[in-house]
């Protein structure tokens, strides 16, 4: 991979985000950017929304497995760890833009811009300083519930 543009012209190397997901010394780096934490699939969302969506409304379930019940349990970590507090800054902005411009390129077709949503990040940068604007609610950690029932809800 090595040193690939963003828009705003900035060179981010992103060669260490290659071996993030194996444990490699950057992981860190990799796990501290929201952005970051997600699959090809989910950056692109944005584009699949009607247009003029304002409001998202998604929920979190066990769809079942082995075990007839599910103990629900990890929530706050989560939400301390990944959620609260600055999480969006122009730095992770500019690294999430170069990793996904160089995982997206296609060498016939090259890159399509709408794919990343970085006027939608920046909106979170600049409208709630870097905050995540999202409520969610959620049954009492250690709820032992029956799968396939909601265990939380996110709302932007």
């Amino acid at each position: 991979m090595g040193n690939v543009e963003c828009c705003r012209g900035a060179a981010v190397d992103v060669s260490e985000y290659a071996d993030a997901r194996y444990g490699g010394q950057h992981r860190k780096r990799y796990l501290d950017n929201i952005i970051l934490l997600t699959d090809s699939y989910k950056v692109t969302h944005h584009v699949q929304y009607p247009p003029g969506t304002e409001t998202v409304y998604s929920y979190f379930e066990c769809r079942g497995g082995i075990f007839p019940e599910v103990c629900f349990f990890g929530l706050q970590y989560f939400l301390k760890r990944y959620l609260s507090g600055l999480v969006v800054t122009a730095k992770k902005i500019d690294e999430a833009e170069a990793y996904f411009r160089s995982h997206f390129s296609h060498p016939k077709y090259g890159y399509d811009e709408k794919l990343f949503n970085r006027a939608g990040w920046e909106y979170i940068l600049d409208a709630h300083k870097g905050h995540l604007p999202v409520r969610i609610r959620a049954v009492p950690e250690g709820t032992v519930l029956p799968f396939k029932n909601v265990l939380f809800t996110m709302e932007n």
